[in-house]
Order: C-alpha cells, then structure tokens, then sequence
C-alpha cells in the first residue's frame, strides 16, 4: 500500500464512520488541512499520525494493527523546525501530550539538554528565549503546555526511562540559579517510582558516542532531534537500533544513589561558586 492509498483507506474509514473530517481531526490532535492532505496523498503520515486517526475512528485494534503496518513501510518522517513552528510550538507540546498519554515506556536519551517532561517553567522559558523569532505570548503557552505533559510523571502505570550526559547538567546556557533549581528538580524526580533517572558521567571508558538527543516510544517510534528537523523513524528494524543504543548509554551510566551525588554534587558546585561571587 502506497502513501496514496493509504489516504484514500483512511478517508473511507472516516466517511464509513459517519464522522466529520474536522471533528475527527480535532480528536487525533492535528489540523483539519493535514488530515485532508494525508486523506489525499499529499502527505504521508507517520505511524503516530495514522494511529491517531484510526483511535479517532475508534477502529477495531486488529483493523488499527493492519493499517500501521502500511503506514511503517514508509519508515522515516521528517518535520523541518519552522514548519513545526509556523504550526505552533504549544500545538506540537499538546500532540506529544496526546501521544504519551497512550504510551506505557518512554526512554529519553539527551547529551544536549534538561528533557522537556524534567524541564522546570524558569528552564523552559530560557531555553524558548532564546529565539528572537517566538514572541512572548508564543513561549508563554509553550512552556504552559509543557509543564502540562509532565502529570504523565505520576501516572504509575507508565514508565520513563531517562539517560542524560553529565555536560548536560554543566551546560550553563541558562543562569547558575537557574541551573541550581533545575538540578533540584531532576533530584526530586528521582524518587518517583515510575521514573528512571541515569547519568553517563565524564569520568571513566565509554564504548558508544553521544551523536545526538532521540525518543523511543514503546519500541515502536523513535523521534530524533536534528539542528533544522525532527525525525520520526517507525521500521522496527531501525528502532531496535536505538533502543540498543540506548541501553547501552544506559549501562554506562549511574544510577540511584550514585546518580542522586552527582546530581547534587554538581548542583553544590554551582552554589559554591555563586557564593565566591
């Protein structure tokens, strides 16, 4: 099955169901001019988007299993920075909401940055400002919107997995005090039952390279984040690849109380410093 048809399926799927395009469209958490590009052929959805879709519909689970499989035979999506922007930051924080409330295991690798699920409001706002192009009331919904994906956090019935490199807690694009409050943060996290905190430290052999931050979502898609793009990889074969790679990482890294001491041990350091001032 081809993008095309994959779209002309969906869009009896949706007429066979009696529902309007905008109504369902509204329901999978996307625009109605997207789901008429991919009813169309005019865009290939993601696995997400087609899952989204069909729970709309509220399709049988072997219908649903049938048509993600055609939809993973085009295996990679990629999504340029401005496009996602133009569409709205707070919008992509709300999918990724929708996405993770179905979801049962996330695993995040970052080299980069806090995650946004870990991020406090005073680190999101600082990493948003950053760019000249959002405006205030932009990164004002944005980071409201983020700070809403982070209830999934006491949701016991899902489990986070999250490996972060030590330079990600060193990385002072934002103030020290900033940065101090944000530690404690990823310190408090750490006692969540449900949430798995590890972090590769500095010191000692590694037997992989940090390339670059991705998601793994319930073994079945993998966001990679891209300087102008983000990725979306859905062929089992690829995402095997990043969940070894992220066990990997995982092994590496330090876990429980000795993640807790360099954890506070780099937050100290900070205060230290700021005290020296």
């Amino acid at each position: 099955m081809n993008r095309s048809e994959l779209g002309v399926t969906l869009r009896a799927l949706r007429i066979a169901s009696g529902r309007e395009a905008k109504a369902v469209a509204r329901s999978a958490v996307m625009s109605p001019s997207k789901l008429s590009k991919i009813e169309t052929g005019k865009l290939s959805p993601s696995a997400d988007d087609v899952d989204r879709i069909l729970t709309a519909l509220e399709v049988s689970e072997a219908v649903k299993a049938e048509y993600l499989d055609a939809a993973r035979a085009v295996a990679t999506e990629a999504t340029a920075w401005r496009l996602i922007q133009r569409a709205g930051l707070h919008k992509a924080q709300e999918r990724l909401r929708a996405i993770e409330a179905r979801m049962s295991l996330l695993r995040v690798f970052q080299p980069a940055l806090i995650p946004g699920l870990l991020q406090t409001p005073e680190y999101a706002r600082a990493i948003l400002s950053r760019h000249d192009d959002l405006t205030e009331e932009t990164v004002r919904r944005t980071v409201a919107a983020r700070l809403e994906r982070q209830s999934a956090l006491y949701d016991e019935g899902k489990a986070f997995r999250f490996v972060l490199t030590e330079p990600v807690l060193r990385w002072l694009i934002v103030p020290p005090m900033v940065m101090v409050g944000q530690l404690d943060k990823l310190i408090s996290v750490t006692r969540l039952p449900n949430v798995d905190l590890r972090v590769v430290p500095l010191a000692g052999p590694k037997r992989d390279i940090p390339n670059h931050a991705f998601v793994v979502r319930d073994d079945r898609a993998v966001t990679v984040e891209t300087v102008h793009a983000e990725v979306v990889v859905t062929d089992p074969r690829d995402v095997a690849v990043y969940v070894a790679k992220f066990d990997g990482f995982a092994e590496d890294a330090v876990t429980g109380a000795e993640s807790i001491t360099l954890l506070e041990g780099v937050r100290d350091e900070l205060l230290r410093q700021r005290e020296s001032l």
